[in-house]
């Protein structure tokens, strides 16, 4: 995949994600209140429509992988793409679960920074301070916006388990095992080459002056 193609990817896959979630995703709970506190049967016409639009989205970045990109180097998204598409398609079917599937769309938020940094790396502005400050808020909003909310959608989910049939249940405690894998590996890389090894490199300049 060359340079050019992986910059339309990310452009595009940016713009998406802002207007299918990131940008939306919490004005449900403020124009309906009552969702946030009924997760499971309560929604708008507007939340049922933005997780089958975030379905769409996912499947086009599905299938736009599949064709652009080595299996190699996109598996681990076409897996995490796979457990979003079946359990937010579980909730757009039953047209249950919605309010929960809304939370989970916070996540994505973050996903802005994520991919503004990859935008800089393929610009090779990986050492400017738009860089550096970027990777600042990219970490934070990580910490808020994905740790924090798959930490509460677990703990929601166990709270809940007499409410939820066994299979929703199972498929979204799969689902949230995964999710919680792979959002803290990535954090940890992030971690590393963002700010542990910039770190390793000023040392070094230091001790050579």
């Amino acid at each position: 995949m060359n340079g050019a193609m992986i910059l339309r990817f990310t452009m595009v896959t940016t713009t998406d994600k802002r207007v299918g979630g990131n940008t939306h995703a919490h004005k449900h709970f403020f124009l309906h209140p009552q969702m946030a506190e009924d997760l499971i049967e309560t929604h708008s016409v507007f939340s049922h429509a933005l997780v089958s639009f975030s379905i769409g989205y996912f499947i086009n970045d599905f299938l736009d992988m599949v064709v652009n990109q080595k299996l190699s180097q996109s598996w681990e998204l076409l897996f995490h793409h796979i457990v979003v598409i079946t359990c937010f398609g579980l909730s757009v079917l039953t047209c249950r679960y919605v309010g929960f599937a809304v939370v989970a769309l916070l996540v994505e938020i973050n996903s802005v920074f994520l991919h503004l940094r990859q935008l800089l790396r393929i610009a090779s502005n990986a050492t400017g301070t738009l860089y550096r400050v970027n990777s600042i808020i990219n970490l934070g909003t990580y910490v808020v916006f994905r740790i924090n909310t798959l930490a509460w959608m677990t703990r929601w989910l166990v709270l809940n388990r007499d409410n939820v049939p066994l299979l929703a249940y199972t498929l979204g405690s799969v689902g949230m095992a995964i999710m919680t894998a792979m959002n803290i590996i990535l954090f940890c890389r992030l971690l590393r080459s963002d700010f542990l090894k910039s770190s390793t490199r000023e040392s070094k300049k230091e001790k050579e002056m």
